[in-house]
């Protein structure tokens, strides 16, 4: 049973924000504003992903 695949993009800026997110955005692999990564969809991907909800988009990635 394979995982599938989600899409991040890096959509908000982290200035003024807490040095705990800025360094979840950098284990994302996202480096600077409408970059995109792809990462297997795992529970540890989705709680990074919760914790900067309001900087990021999401979507599945087909495929």
């Amino acid at each position: 049973m394979s995982e599938g695949k989600i899409k991040i993009t890096y959509i908000k800026s982290q200035i003024h924000r807490s040095y705990r997110q800025k360094r979840i955005i950098a284990a994302l692999g996202l480096k600077k504003l409408n970059h995109s990564v792809i990462h297997s969809d795992s529970p540890n991907i989705r709680g990074m992903i919760y914790k900067v909800s309001h900087m990021v988009r999401t979507e599945p990635v087909e495929g």
